[in-house]
């Protein structure tokens, strides 16, 4: 009886791998071995970097939003202070964006924030 090997199943699953491994260099992308290592990494990492994108883009935001506070004469930590305060419920993103495209609303929003500090 001859010797069966799954051959069909085997190659699907080598060519899955090595298709997602596409774009990777060299042998990492060529050699099945190498790919399934890489790729492994790569989904394992790209969980993470999932998560970390989210605590990027708050820096960024809390940035951006500081910046602007100090042209207005007052600190981030104070005008976070001042808007729970007012319980004015504008998240970081939003503030940021504020802050960006409309200075004069962001100059009216720390006035109202500067009202509940004083």
């Amino acid at each position: 009886m001859p010797r069966a090997t799954n051959a069909p199943a085997s190659r699907r699953r080598r060519r899955r791998t090595l298709e997602q491994a596409k774009g990777f260099r060299g042998s990492r992308s060529k050699l099945f071995r190498q790919a399934t290592e890489a790729v492994d990494r790569a989904m394992r990492m790209a969980t993470t970097h999932r998560k970390d994108r989210k605590r990027t883009y708050r820096q960024l935001w809390i940035a951006r939003i500081s910046a602007a506070c100090r042209q207005n004469g007052i600190t981030y930590s104070r005008l976070m202070e001042g808007l729970t305060k007012q319980k004015i419920a504008l998240n970081r993103k939003m503030l940021s964006e504020i802050a960006i495209h409309d200075p004069e609303g962001f100059s009216t929003i720390v006035e109202q924030a500067r009202g509940a500090l004083a």
